[in-house]
C-alpha cells in the first residue's frame, strides 16, 4: 500500500505546531511497518542550507491556479528512510514565515493542486493521499473536481484529518474564480454559512475523515466544538474516525536525552531528582527540593486555559507550589506571567519564547504537568510530559481525555477535572499534592506514568487498518 502524506509542515524542515510533529513522525511509523508512505510539502525560505543542499532536483512543471498558470518545481530528499518532495515556488513560499498572509488561499489552492500534479512526475502512484488541515483542503475537492476521468487518478482514495477544526480556510466568494477555479456547477461543495469553507469542502469529497483523538471526533459534532460545522458533521458521521496521535520515542526519551541534566528509565528514576535541581537552577529558582514544581509548556492562548491559571495564581502559590511557565502566544498572557515572575521571584520563574532544550527540561524536571485546555484536539505535552514521569494534571477534553487518567479514581497515570472552573483546577492540584507527599504512592505513580505507551505503535496500526478499509 502506498500513501502520500500531504502537508503543510512537517519537523524538521518546518514547524509551527503539532502537524509538524506528526508529520515528521507518523510516516516513520508506517514506513517501519512497510507501508510504503511519501511526504509532501512546501519548499519553505526557512529550510536550512544544509537540508536543501541533500535535496534532489527531480523536475518542474506548471500548476493551474483558476485562469493562470503557475511554475512549481520538484525536490525531493530520503530522511530517516522516508521520501519527502518539496514543492518550490518563491513567490508563494519564499517568505518569512508559515503562514498568516493576504493571499494564503492562492498559496495553498497552488499547493493543493500541485500535490496531484506532481503524481504524474514520479513514477510513483499513492493509492490514498493523505490530507491534513485547511491547507491541504482543496486536494480532494481539485481531485474530484479535475483528474477522476484519468486513469492514473482514478482509483486514488483520499484521506482528511483536522488537526483543529477552529482552522476552516474560510474566504469570501471571490476566491472560487480568483483562486480555486472550479466551475460553478460545484461551488456548492466549498459553499457553507454564507462563505467559501475549504475544510468543508474537503470532507465532502474525501473517502474518510479522521481526528487527532476518539473523544474530540465526537466533540466536533457538537457546536461548542464544531466552529459551525456540526450540522454538516453530523451528516457525515458514517466517515468520521478519531485515532490518538502518538509522539516519536526516540526523540523523546529520557534514557539518551542529551538536553537533560541526568538521564533516568522508569526501572531507575532516581535521576529525575537531579533534572529537578538543575531546572531549578537553571531557571534561578530556589532549588529546595521539597516543594512541588508544576511545569508549563504551552502556547499561551485562550483554549489552553491559561485564564484558569490565571485566575487561580496566587492560590496556586500560597499553597506552596513552584510554577515554570515557557510559552509565546497573546500579549496579556506573556505580561502576566512576566509580572508574576516579578512578584513571586522564589517561586515562579517564567520564559517567554519557545526553546525545545528548555521545553525538554521541564517535561524531566518537573514534578507536575499542569494542561487545563479549554479543547484540545490531541494534546503532545502531556505524552511526553508522561514519557519523563512527570504527572499531568489535565481537563477532560479531547485527547487529554483519553490519554490521561485519573489516578484517584483507580489505576491512572495522573489527574483530571472536568467542569472549566478555577476551583475544579485547584481540585485536582490538591489531589496531585496530596500524593506527592506520600512519597511511595508519588514513585509508584511516576513509574506507571513513564511504562505508559504513547508511542506511534498502536496510533500507526489504526491508520493502516482505515488506509486498508477504503
Amino acid at each position: 500500500m502506498k500513501i502520500l502524506y500531504a502537508t503543510s509542515e512537517a519537523r524538521p524542515f518546518a514547524a509551527s505546531g503539532g502537524l509538524a510533529d506528526v508529520a515528521g513522525s507518523l510516516p516513520k511509523a508506517l514506513k517501519s511497518r512497510r507501508i510504503a508512505c511519501r511526504v509532501v510539502m512546501p519548499l519553505y525560505a526557512g529550510i536550512s542550507e544544509e537540508i536543501r543542499n541533500r535535496m534532489k532536483y527531480i523536475t518542474n512543471f506548471d500548476v493551474p491556479v483558476a485562469w493562470r498558470n503557475q511554475y512549481c518545481g520538484l525536490f525531493s530528499i530520503n530522511m530517516d528512510n522516508v521520501i519527502y518532495y518539496f514543492i518550490d515556488n518563491e513567490y508563494y513560499f519564499k517568505r518569512d514565515s508559515l503562514y498568516g498572509y493576504y493571499d494564503d488561499a492562492e498559496r495553498f489552492s497552488f499547493f493543493s493542486r500541485a500535490v496531484i500534479e506532481m503524481i504524474r512526475h514520479t513514477n510513483w502512484t499513492p493509492d490514498v493521499i493523505h490530507c491534513n488541515d485547511w491547507q491541504t483542503a482543496l486536494t480532494p475537492v481539485f481531485l474530484n473536481c479535475f483528474y477522476r476521468h484519468e486513469e492514473i487518478f482514478s482509483n486514488i482514495k483520499t484521506v482528511f484529518t483536522v488537526h483543529n477544526l477552529q482552522y476552516q480556510g474560510q474566504y469570501g466568494y471571490a476566491v472560487l474564480d480568483e483562486v480555486v477555479g472550479i466551475n460553478r456547477e460545484n461551488h456548492n461543495i466549498l459553499d457553507y454559512n454564507l462563505c467559501v469553507n475549504f475544510v468543508k469542502g474537503a470532507m465532502q469529497c474525501c473517502d474518510m475523515i479522521t481526528t487527532v483523538s476518539p473523544t474530540y471526533a465526537k466533540e466536533i459534532c457538537t457546536p461548542w466544538f464544531s466552529h459551525s460545522l456540526d450540522r454538516f458533521l453530523l451528516d457525515n458521521q458514517y466517515k468520521l474516525a478519531g485515532i490518538l496521535n502518538g509522539i516519536d520515542y526516540q526523540e523523546y526519551n529520557p534514557a539518551k536525552d542529551k538536553d537533560i541534566a541526568v538521564n533516568f528509565t522508569s526501572e531507575d528514576f532516581s535521576g529525575k531528582s537531579e533534572c529537578k535541581k538543575a531546572l531549578l537552577k537553571d531557571f534561578g529558582l530556589d532549588s529546595n527540593a521539597g516543594a512541588p514544581v508544576v511545569g508549563i509548556v504551552s502556547r499561551l492562548v485562550s483554549h489552553k486555559g491559561i485564564d484558569l491559571v490565571r485566575s487561580a495564581f496566587d492560590q496556586i502559590i500560597a499553597e506552596g507550589f513552584k510554577v515554570i511557565i515557557l510559552g509565546t502566544g497573546d500579549s496579556e498572557y506573556e505580561h502576566f506571567f512576566a509580572d508574576m515572575a516579578l512578584r513571586y521571584p522564589f517561586s515562579v520563574a517564567a520564559t517567554i519564547g519557545f526553546i525545545p532544550a528548555a521545553a525538554k527540561k521541564i517535561y524531566a524536571g518537573a514534578d507536575i504537568f499542569l494542561m487545563p485546555s479549554k479543547s484540545e484536539p490531541c494534546g503532545l505535552a502531556q505524552m511526553i510530559s508522561l514519557r519523563y514521569g512527570t504527572i499531568p494534571v489535565v481537563r477532560e477534553t479531547g485527547g487529554l481525555a483519553d490519554s490521561v487518567f485519573d489516578c484517584s479514581k483507580g489505576q491512572g497515570n495522573g489527574l483530571t477535572f472536568q467542569s472549566y472552573t478555577p476551583e475544579e483546577m485547584m481540585n485536582a492540584l490538591h489531589r496531585a499534592k496530596a500524593i506527592y507527599n506520600d512519597k511511595e504512592n508519588w514513585k509508584k505513580l511516576v513509574r506507571y506514568a513513564m511504562e505508559c505507551d504513547y508511542s506511534w505503535n498502536t496510533s500507526a496500526t489504526e491508520y493502516i487498518k482505515m488506509y486498508k478499509s477504503l
